[in-house]
C-alpha cells in the first residue's frame, strides 16, 4: 500500500490541510503546523487540536501517513551560538506540535554551516541540536530531508544523513526523507530504472532502508548535478517519469508517505491519480 498525496495549506486551521487532502484523494499528506517563515507562533489551541483529530478521523487519516514539515528557518548546524539556540527552541516547539496533534513524524533540512564551520563540524552539531531535542520530548521521530546542495547547505551526499544518525543517540527516533529533485539536482541519477535501482542501492549501503520514513516526489527543473533546487511536476522536468513509476512498483516504498511538492498545484489531483495508476499496474 502507498501513500500518496501533496504538501497542502493550513489556510483557515489545521482542520483544513485534512479537508484538502481529501479533496485531492490523497492518501497522504504534509503541511506546516504554524507560519513557516516566522519565528513565533501562537500556542495551539485545545479546539483546534481537536478539530484536527476530528477531521483526520473523518477522511481516514493516520499518524503513518502524515508528515509535517518543519520552519524553513531552522538551522540544527548554525555556527553562531545564540541563533543555533533559537533553531532548537523552534525545532523544539514543532516536536511538541506534533505531540499535541498526535502525529510521530517531522520533516526538517538538516542546516547549513554559512561557511564558517567545516561540513563535519556542522553535522556533529546538528546531531548535537537532535539529541538535545530528542531527550526533551517523546514519539515524535525527526525526519532529515535531503538537500539539493545550494550555497553551504550539507545533507547533499547520502554521506551526511549518515553521519548525523551515527551521532543521533536514540536511533529509533531518527529517519531520512528522500526528495527526488533534491537527489538528482545533488548528483544521484534516476533518469532510468538502472539509475534507480542504483541511486537506492547506495542509500541502503549507506543509510539504509530502515531509516527512510518518507519521500519528496518532486521532478526537476534544474539540471542533474546542478546543485540547484528547482522543483517541476512530474514528467515536466530534467527526471521524467520513470523514476516515479518505478517507486510506484517498488515494495519497498510501501507504507510511507510519498508527497508532491510540485510548483502547479493545479495538477497534483491527476499527479496522484498517475501515481496511483503505476502503483495498480503492478498489481494486476
Amino acid at each position: 500500500m502507498k501513500y500518496i498525496g501533496a504538501h497542502v495549506s493550513i489556510a483557515g486551521g489545521l482542520e483544513k490541510a485534512v479537508e484538502r487532502a481529501a479533496q485531492l484523494q490523497a492518501t497522504a499528506f504534509a503541511f506546516f503546523t504554524k507560519n513557516q517563515r516566522q519565528w513565533h507562533a501562537t500556542s495551539l489551541a485545545s479546539e483546534k487540536i481537536c478539530a484536527f483529530h476530528r477531521a483526520c478521523e473523518i477522511h481516514q487519516y493516520t499518524s503513518e501517513q502524515i508528515i509535517p514539515h518543519g520552519s524553513y528557518l531552522i538551522n540544527l548546524g548554525h555556527p553562531i551560538s545564540d541563533k543555533l539556540e533559537k533553531s532548537r527552541f523552534s525545532l523544539l516547539d514543532e516536536v511538541n506540535r506534533c505531540q499535541q496533534l498526535n502525529l510521530t513524524l517531522l520533516n526538517i533540512h538538516p542546516g547549513s554551516h554559512l561557511k564558517m564551520l567545516t561540513e563535519d563540524q556542522c553535522l556533529k552539531r546538528i546531531a548535537e541540536s537532535i539529541n538535545i531535542v530528542l531527550s526533551k520530548t517523546k514519539g515524535v521521530t525527526i525526519v532529515l530531508e535531503n538537500t539539493a546542495g545550494q550555497g553551504s547547505n550539507v545533507g547533499f551526499l547520502f554521506e551526511h544523513l549518515s553521519t548525523i544518525i551515527h551521532n543521533v543517540e536514540d536511533k529509533s527516533r531518527v529517519g531520512v526523507c528522500i526528495d527526488t529533485c533534491h537527489a538528482f539536482s545533488s548528483g544521484y541519477e534516476l533518469r532510468t530504472e538502472h539509475d534507480c535501482v542504483q541511486t537506492f542501492s547506495d542509500f541502503d549501503r549507506i543509510i539504509g532502508f530502515k531509516y527512510l520514513c518518507a519521500l519528496h516526489l518532486n521532478d526537476s527543473k534544474s539540471q542533474f548535478n546542478s546543485r540547484l533546487d528547482r522543483h517541476h511536476n512530474l514528467g515536466k522536468g530534467t527526471i521524467g517519469r520513470t523514476a516515479f513509476s518505478w517507486i510506484m512498483k517498488n515494495e519497498r516504498f510501501n507504507r510511507i508517505p510519498m508527497i508532491l511538492e510540485t510548483v502547479n498545484q493545479d495538477y497534483w489531483k491527476e499527479e496522484i491519480n498517475w501515481l496511483k495508476s503505476e502503483q495498480d499496474k503492478n498489481r494486476s
